[in-house]
């Protein structure tokens, strides 16, 4: 059985842009060429593409994705393995939702929070190889010691105050305030700010690059689904949107006032 390059863009969600641009990377050749110049893939396509897909979501570049599939000699194995990742992730997001339903039950019913109820599932050295790989271990090492070193209200209070930043901006989205203005680059300097508290210094670079993850790791991205009001926007495509205004307006700041 084969499917043409439309079926699979469509079965896949992507697009068949993005298919041929993996074939000409070397990520994915077409099983083959028909007369008419048309792709199409078969099974063994299907299986290498999910595995492409699965590894895009975990933030890694096309050229590292490549190296990954190249090194694999049983992708059978190597989909095991993901399988096991992605259902410890499901695990641990289903006690951040307990988390978080708990916190609400009990804030609104006037009941005293537990520290263990409030931050279970928040494991912030679930990241550390991520981290080490992009930024080097040092950076992993001072943010890690920097946030041990707080206390439960302080970790509570910085949590918050992310929240409360990606808000703010959901807000000056709303209203159609440009990125631009100084409301808006206000707000960005209270996130320049809050990035400040674990890394020290931060460069321009590094600030650029962050916002870029914003839009391209839906991880990232899933950090700007709040609209102006405080309701979650639960599509991938308008928190994208959110997260494209958040970016922006990170360039413009780094443009302005970093260098380096």
């Amino acid at each position: 059985m084969e499917w043409s390059i439309q079926d699979l863009a469509r079965s896949a969600g992507t697009t068949s842009r993005t298919l041929r641009h993996y074939g000409q990377v070397g990520l994915l050749a077409p099983s083959r060429i028909g007369r008419n110049g048309y792709r199409y893939y078969d099974q063994e396509s299907l299986v290498r593409l999910q595995r492409i897909l699965l590894l895009r979501e975990l933030g890694l570049a096309l050229a590292d994705i490549g190296q990954v599939l190249d090194g694999e000699r049983e992708p059978t194995a190597a989909l095991r393995t993901h399988l096991r990742l992605l259902l410890r992730e499901r695990e641990r997001i289903g006690r951040q939702i307990e988390s978080v339903r708990t916190t609400l039950r009990k804030t609104e019913g006037g009941e005293q929070l537990m520290v263990e109820e409030v931050f279970d599932g928040f494991d912030h050295t679930q990241y550390e190889q991520e981290v080490t790989q992009r930024w080097g271990r040092e950076a992993y090492q001072r943010a890690d010691q920097w946030w041990r070193s707080l206390s439960d209200a302080d970790k509570k209070a910085f949590q918050q105050r992310q929240l409360d930043i990606a808000a703010d901006f959901g807000r000056a989205h709303d209203v159609g305030i440009p990125v631009e203005s100084d409301e808006v680059q206000a707000i960005t300097q209270r996130l320049y700010d809050w990035l400040s508290l674990t890394t020290g210094t931060v460069t321009k670079e590094y600030f650029v690059n962050l916002g870029e993850m914003y839009v391209a790791d839906p991880r990232f991205t899933a950090n700007y689904d709040v609209h102006g009001d405080g309701t979650a926007v639960f599509t991938r495509d308008a928190m994208k949107v959110y997260a494209e205004f958040v970016r922006d307006a990170m360039k413009v700041y780094a443009e302005r006032k970093l260098s380096g």
